[in-house]
């Protein structure tokens, strides 16, 4: 056990036992204080990257501004009205002539993960590989009695992407090697590391429903509760921190494996008017405490100090 103990986060979930959740009632004091000290806590990686990035404060406020009407047009929708200015002024915060010039960017600047052909092929093939370790080696072209390259490529993009287009990306991102009409499995997972696109494109994929899912608990709106837990400690080693990461990471892949062929299966069997989606995932961070604030050294007795005009 940790020296400062460890806990567990969230609420025991399962479908059968979980009681009706109850809406939060929270007092209107302090409630916006609460929010905004969550908000802060979200933000902040955001704002990392943002920096990291070249991203300067002008275009996240237009950013912030943006998302705040979309929202705000959103719950007003679900209560079947379309709202007006004043409506979203009121709502928002945002004076009247700046909702008018809000104009919704339309343009989609990153792929979506969920519609990655070759993302899907490379779990479809990871899939292969848990019942059959010698399937990491496939033939690039269909032929032959045994899977290959091309018929798993085929069903995992419904024949919608030519298998030589998926492969050549999967090649460029360095998760697939090719040789003498052979692929060669590189990767244990879809992470397109040499892709900052990509790479952006599923950090907001994956934290978006993160934070939905949790966003969706808080206000009470899901029943029962969506999964959202954590288990975590502080006053361990580093070391203790990495060891812990690889059990998460094996006892991933075992499921992560499972839940690809539930997915693959009622792909299959959805009717053509489905439209949910799912996304289910795992995340371990770890870190050393920060060092404190120095602390500035008491004046000597009887010194004196210049203040500043």
């Amino acid at each position: 056990m940790a020296k400062d103990g460890t806990s567990a986060r969230g609420p025991a979930r399962g479908r059968a036992k979980a009681p009706p959740p109850a809406k939060p009632v929270l007092p209107a004091e302090g409630q916006g204080d609460w929010a905004l000290a969550a908000c802060a806590r979200v933000m902040r990686p955001l704002v990392r990257l943002a920096l990291h990035l070249g991203v300067k404060h002008a275009q996240l406020d237009s950013l912030l501004r943006g998302l705040l009407v979309e929202e705000a047009q959103r719950a007003w929708r679900v209560k079947g009205v379309e709202a007006n200015l004043s409506q979203l002024s009121l709502a928002t915060g945002l004076h009247r002539k700046a909702v008018t010039s809000m104009v919704r960017d339309t343009v989609e600047r990153l792929p979506s993960s969920e519609m990655s052909a070759p993302a899907r092929t490379l779990t479809q093939w990871l899939r292969l590989c848990t019942d059959d370790p010698s399937r990491r080696k496939l033939p690039i072209n269909a032929g032959g009695p045994g899977p290959s390259f091309e018929s798993v490529a085929h069903e995992a993009s419904r024949g919608n992407v030519h298998h030589r287009a998926v492969l050549d990306e999967l090649v460029r991102l360095g998760m697939v090697s090719e040789s003498n009409g052979f692929a060669a499995l590189e990767a244990d997972g879809f992470v397109p590391a040499r892709d900052l696109r990509g790479m952006l494109a599923f950090l907001g994929d994956n934290a978006r429903d993160h934070l939905l899912a949790g966003v969706s608990n808080t206000e009470g709106a899901s029943h029962p509760a969506f999964l959202e837990r954590s288990v975590f400690a502080k006053g361990i080693t580093a070391e203790d921190c990495e060891r812990i990461h690889q059990i998460a990471r094996t006892r991933w892949n075992a499921l992560h494996h499972e839940l690809a062929r539930e997915f693959t299966s009622a792909c299959a069997d959805a009717p053509k008017e489905a439209s949910a989606r799912m996304r289910i995932g795992i995340y371990a961070y770890y870190e050393e405490s920060p060092p404190p604030a120095p602390q500035a050294e008491p004046a000597a007795p009887g010194a004196r100090t210049r203040r500043r005009p």
